[in-house]
């Protein structure tokens, strides 16, 4: 069983940032995935990274404000969310899946690795 916890979550004003982490497993070679979710809407991938970080894919959303990172040291993967605004208001949730990432990324189907989740709300 492959354990995921999120940290970080917060209020923040609009135009604020906040970084989230991950906890994750030790020598693993897995796409690590940033999804969210918002009351009454389907849970949607915001970003991934591949297996060595090579690799890092987004929605259209996020470019430019978010970037997401790993720290193979550290066993962390990170989500620098910088602009925020309220329709980032959502859950988020840290994934995992064996493997690279590829064009299937934002599948959330394909992860069955998935954290707790930690709240993001963003006031105007």
């Amino acid at each position: 069983q492959v354990q995921l916890v999120e940290s970080g979550g917060g209020s923040v004003q609009a135009g604020g940032s906040l970084r989230l982490s991950c906890a994750v497993p030790e020598y693993s070679w897995y796409c690590m995935a940033w999804f969210r979710q918002a009351p009454g809407k389907e849970r949607e991938g915001v970003a991934a990274i591949s297996p060595g970080g090579s690799s890092t894919y987004y929605i259209d959303s996020v470019k430019g404000r978010f970037t997401i990172s790993r720290d193979t040291a550290k066993n962390t993967l990170y989500l620098q969310m910088n602009s925020l605004n309220p329709e980032d208001t959502a859950m988020y949730y840290c994934a995992a899946r064996a493997g690279g990432c590829g064009g299937m990324w934002s599948d959330r189907s394909r992860y069955p690795y998935w954290g707790q989740g930690t709240q993001v709300t963003v006031s105007s």
